[in-house]
């Protein structure tokens, strides 16, 4: 029996991890192989076969004053884990994105079990936006392989001395079949000829109360000039449910919560319906590229983290978005923190829902990213290339 760990965090490193371990999965089946997975993770990777250790989709958070009510929760967690690893040691770790506690993990196992390899999939974007070398220099220190999504990724890695392979994005794997539009509005309950608005505002608890309200004063907004537009709001955790249609209806959406159970298997037909999506900058944006779905996006943190950013960190950034940093180019409207507002939304999304050819320039620029992100079977791929580590 081969017993691998995977770690990872917050709702996007969960989608991941569900992905890998069913890959995984897959190929031990086709060498033979009894797999073990403990993970560190989701309900996403549970369901795709792993055994969870803890659930860490809840525990993500940007910024120093928003990390400051899970400090307590991740060193009780961490102790527990440390535990657990003493007494079931893994063949070989798998880290995904999740930098800070990732870091931290990889660094107590290569202390502790040394001869464990260790395997960082979906590395942190410090080859896009660093504010120092520290991140770089003690990921390279523990980490024996990268398995990069992105060329940039493997080109930074490789020339700070890492062993890098490519393996392409992941969620290429989740589009190769999709809904059609008529098929995908049958399946969500809406009328063909309409227009659908997605929102797609928290991953963490901080955003449904920075960039939630906001989002759904725009979606107000937006259904007054069109009374016909569907609004939608799939919900990433189930906790997020209730605060997600309290907000619609504090700002007079006619809307609707997606509950998070439902999220994942509705997501191709969302996609494939949506005309418009509004939200924050992550994995998502790939998504909604992928899908063809015209998007603008945003981020916003309280005041005194933006502040030990800009002022302390020196932290400056060209692009947020995936899409614009793999592209180099602003073809998605990014809106941080003061221009955060309803009113820079709308002068950005209403373009996007009402003039062709604004819409096709964004659709131009998704089909030149697709082009940069590899080919299908990226999970497949990353599964051999894992075991292929404990193999050897």
């Amino acid at each position: 029996m081969v017993r691998l760990l995977i770690s990872t965090g917050e709702v996007s490193g969960d989608l991941q991890g569900g992905l890998l371990v069913e890959a995984l999965h897959r190929q031990a089946a086709l060498r033979g192989l009894p797999l073990e997975v403990m993970a560190l993770g989701g309900p996403r990777m549970r369901a795709a076969g792993a055994e969870l250790l803890a659930d860490t989709a809840p525990m993500g958070a940007i910024g120093l004053w928003e990390a400051l009510p899970l400090v307590i929760p991740t060193l009780k967690l961490q102790a527990r884990v440390n535990r657990e690893l003493l007494e079931r040691p893994p063949d070989a770790v798998v880290l995904i994105d999740y930098m800070g506690a990732n870091v931290r993990l990889g660094q107590r196992l290569r202390r502790k079990l040394p001869q464990v390899p260790i395997t960082y999939y979906i590395a942190p974007q410090e080859w896009a936006w660093r504010m120092n070398d520290d991140g770089t220099s003690s990921l390279l220190q523990f980490t024996d392989r990268i398995l990069a999504i992105f060329p940039e990724e493997a080109s930074f890695y490789a020339s700070h001395g890492a062993d890098v392979t490519w393996v392409g994005h992941p969620l290429l794997d989740l589009t190769a079949s999709r809904p059609d539009r008529t098929e995908a509005c049958r399946h969500l309950g809406l009328e063909p000829d309409g227009r659908l608005l997605l929102l797609l505002p928290a991953s963490r608890p901080q955003e449904l109360r920075y960039l939630m309200p906001v989002l759904a004063e725009v979606a107000a907004r937006l259904q007054a000039r069109d009374p016909s537009l569907s609004v939608m709001v799939p919900a990433g955790l189930q906790r997020f449910e209730q605060p997600l249609a309290d907000a619609l209806q504090a700002a007079g959406v006619r809307g609707r919560v997606i509950p998070a159970a439902e999220a994942d298997g509705l997501k191709p037909s969302l996609f494939a319906a949506a005309d418009l999506a509004l939200g924050k900058s992550g994995t998502v944006n790939i998504e909604l590229a992928l899908h063809g779905v015209p998007q603008v996006v945003g981020y916003k943190v309280s005041r005194l983290t933006a502040w030990v950013a800009r002022h302390l960190l020196s932290f400056q950034v060209d692009h947020i978005s995936p899409v614009n940093l793999l592209l180099d180019e602003r073809l998605v409207p990014e809106l941080l923190q003061d221009s955060f507002t309803v009113e820079e939304f709308m002068a950005k999304a209403v373009p996007l829902l009402e003039d062709l050819q604004c819409r096709e320039c964004m659709l131009e620029g998704y089909r030149r990213l697709r082009q940069t992100l590899g080919t299908p079977g990226v999970t497949d791929r990353a599964a051999s290339a894992i075991l292929d580590s404990i193999q050897q």
